[in-house]
């Protein structure tokens, strides 16, 4: 008995100084993991992926010949850049939204992107 007092004080320890994003992001990881998408950690380019996050931030790219939506989708283990060519707004696209967003994975500048993915946007209850 003494033992699970001392494993229970030990885990509301950790709990109680570990930094705040460290628990978002692990409670994000383990949201994504539970609801059967792949962790963006583990994913490749050129896979066909299905990854579910939270959106960081979400700007315009106005370039040379198209303006272009990006996003950056975080799902606790790694961030993804979503790029929708040639838009501007999507309505529901937002910084703190939970999405669900399917694709082949791509990269650019070292960095994992989905090009015009499909997405699904996800009720915050």
């Amino acid at each position: 008995m003494a033992s699970t007092a001392a494993g229970y004080f030990r885990r509301l320890a950790r709990r109680i100084t570990t930094d705040v994003d460290t628990l978002d992001a692990r409670e994000m990881s383990e949201t994504s993991e539970a609801s059967g998408a792949q962790r963006a950690c583990d994913c490749s380019r050129g896979e066909e992926v299905t990854v579910l996050g939270r959106l960081r931030s979400v700007e315009v790219c106005p370039q040379a010949a198209a303006a272009t939506l990006e996003a950056e989708l975080f799902d606790g283990t790694e961030g993804v850049t979503l790029v929708w060519i040639g838009r501007r707004r999507i309505p529901g696209i937002e910084p703190g939204r939970t999405i669900r967003v399917h694709g082949r994975l791509a990269e650019r500048d070292g960095r994992k992107v989905l090009y015009n993915p499909e997405y699904e946007l996800k009720c915050t209850s």
